[in-house]
């Protein structure tokens, strides 16, 4: 099944509710914290879904946004930013830059951050042939300042103008899986997909609809960007941390071929579950292979992505690999470590893992198939569950994972 490797953020917008916040700067280029802006901390919740492309499209102040990203790669995404010549609406910078855009897309507005399963949005349009588009959309106790949205079945039906009395509802959460076919049928020149296009694919009943409880922050107002100040440096999600032989992949001694990859009976169903919830899933695996000679770090990072490849076609995604190449017996030289931190049952690879990915340990658990595993989670301080067979899907319920 097809699914989307490319990221297009919307960077253009003048962001005049900030007042004079925006003088100087345009809205994604905020600052948040010392040195990092708006723009880098949604780059950090999106990219790690296994994007290898950002596209940006910049406008006002644009300048600004190409010197800090153009060319640039942020955890493994090339990025690219082009300037739209004058301003032409959220629809008319997709138009100008139709001929960079993949045949299927995930774009997102680059003032908001919603932090929910970009895979599982993707999956969405891509499995319903029919579909040109699909919103990721949240329920919100005031839904007056966005303007609302109605669902039926999974699809968007109808749009609800701006209104201060409305209410609760579901808003348009600024992130969007998109066919350039979609985009083709706007007219060149000022456009906007959310008043141009969505409301006419919702009438045709061709505009999916992801809802998700993730969180939410728009930072077109000063109260929304102080707040942003507040949270974004805090926050940090729970992990699911999984052995890879035994637990993800049935364990062939020394595996490294694609060909001999085979499935756990429910790994993949884990993973997005795990996704869905906001959880970040590392995989942290033993690979004395690589010490013995058995096969390369080349081998390795080539199934990993095989891996990578196969769940984002099923609406899921690992945040990252970490794998330890060295053993006290190694035959080739470089890999011979009498004990090294990254190896199993050390906890290496786990706090390595936690600072690079803002985890909060305390919340996370390490599903292993090995007592090295177990006691890797105690030295690391969290939660360890030994599988040994069957389903992965039911063993998480048992254990009460996802309680």
């Amino acid at each position: 099944m097809r699914f989307s490797r490319q990221l297009v953020i919307l960077v253009g917008g003048k962001g005049t509710r900030l007042g004079s916040h925006t003088a100087k700067s345009p809205k994604p280029l905020m600052e948040i914290s010392e040195g990092r802006v708006f723009l880098d901390y949604f780059l950090q919740s999106a990219v790690r879904q296994g994007f290898d492309r950002v596209l940006m499209l910049a406008g006002h102040m644009g300048e600004q946004v190409k010197a800090r990203y153009h060319g640039k790669s942020f955890g493994g995404a090339q990025i690219e930013v082009i300037i739209e010549p004058e301003p032409m609406g959220t629809g008319g910078a997709f138009r100008f830059a139709l001929d960079r855009l993949d045949e299927t897309f995930v774009a997102a507005n680059g003032d908001t951050l919603f932090d929910t399963n970009l895979r599982a949005l993707d999956h969405g349009l891509n499995s319903q042939p029919d579909l040109m588009a699909s919103l990721a959309v949240r329920q919100v106790p005031d839904s007056g300042r966005f303007g609302s949205v109605d669902v039926q079945s999974g699809r968007i039906v109808a749009f609800r103008e701006k209104d201060p009395a409305a209410g609760p509802g579901l808003i348009n959460g600024g992130l969007y899986a998109l066919r350039r076919e979609a985009i083709a049928g706007l007219p060149e020149g000022s456009s906007s997909i959310e008043a141009d296009l969505f409301p006419q694919l919702a009438a045709q009943g061709r505009l999916g609809a992801q809802v998700s409880d993730g969180y939410f922050l728009d930072i077109g107002l000063p109260d929304t960007l102080e707040r942003a100040r507040r949270e974004l440096p805090a926050l940090k999600r729970p992990a699911l941390f999984l052995d890879r032989d035994g637990v993800i992949n049935q364990d062939i001694n020394y595996l490294h071929r694609i060909d001999d990859f085979l499935w756990i009976d429910g790994a993949i169903d884990t993973i997005r579950r795990a996704n869905d919830r906001g959880m970040a899933v590392i995989v942290v695996t033993n690979q004395s292979g690589v010490a013995r000679g058995f096969y390369n770090e080349a081998d390795v990072a080539a199934l990993h992505t095989h891996i990578q490849s196969e769940l984002n076609a099923q609406g899921a995604f690992i945040d990252n690999f970490y794998y330890c190449p060295y053993h006290a017996d190694a035959t080739i030289d470089r890999y011979r470590v009498p004990d090294h931190p990254d190896r199993k049952p050390n906890p290496g690879m786990i706090q390595r893992a936690a600072r690079e990915h803002n985890i909060d340990l305390s919340r996370s658990v390490l599903i292993g198939d090995q007592p090295s595993d177990m006691a890797a989670a105690r030295a690391a301080g969290i939660k360890g569950c030994l599988f040994t067979d069957g389903d992965l899907v039911k063993f998480i319920d048992a254990q009460g994972v996802f309680q």
